[in-house]
């Protein structure tokens, strides 16, 4: 039960920290830009991307052999560019609905409540939890984010400021779930008769 509430208090802690991160410091608009033109962008997408879904270009065609030729011919358009990836919805939604805050809050409750499992095995002490939670961000960070930044080209700024965002946000709730499993029940001693 323990490390169920440190998973909430954790999760609820990188909660917090990625609203503070995103709205109160530079950390979340690092790397990120408005699309020039974007009217005229986005009426191009209109037209010829009727689904939603992750584009990259130049495309190719994944579960067909690529003759050299064909290889050669991407592989130079590669090169020349432009060269991409696009997450793309044709309808947008609501940017502040309350199902995003939700699906965010559970995602990180869960992923605490894991580590939290890790920390009580591995980390006794403040100090060791503190760093066993940074290194649990930076794993994350690099697994994920340094990967984007080196085959999809996002942008250094953006993937700096995520190292910054998980390393630390993990410390915090590292610590903060630390206080409840340090709180375990100590054994009873019986005095020397």
């Amino acid at each position: 039960m323990r490390i169920v509430m440190a998973g909430v208090l954790g999760g609820l802690t990188l909660f917090i920290w990625g609203a503070v991160s995103h709205m109160a410091s530079p950390l979340g608009e690092a790397g990120l830009q408005s699309l020039p033109d974007e009217e005229s962008v986005t009426a191009v997408l209109r037209q010829s991307v009727p689904e939603a879904g992750m584009y990259f270009f130049p495309g190719m065609d994944m579960k067909a052999k690529m003759t050299p030729e064909q290889e050669k011919a991407w592989t130079e358009r590669y090169r020349t560019g432009p060269a991409g990836l696009l997450v793309y919805r044709p309808v947008g939604g609501e940017p502040y609905s309350p199902r995003l805050f939700v699906v965010e809050a559970l995602s990180n409750i869960l992923a605490a409540t894991l580590a939290a499992f890790l920390l009580s095995m591995a980390a006794p002490g403040f100090r060791q939890r503190l760093l066993f939670g940074a290194a649990l961000g930076a794993v994350g960070w690099m697994s994920v984010s340094v990967s984007y930044w080196n085959w999809y080209g996002f942008p250094t700024s953006f993937t700096l400021a995520e190292g910054i965002e998980e390393i630390f946000g993990w410390a915090l709730a590292a610590a903060a779930m630390g206080a409840v499993l340090d709180r375990a029940p100590r054994p009873v001693v019986a005095p020397a008769a």
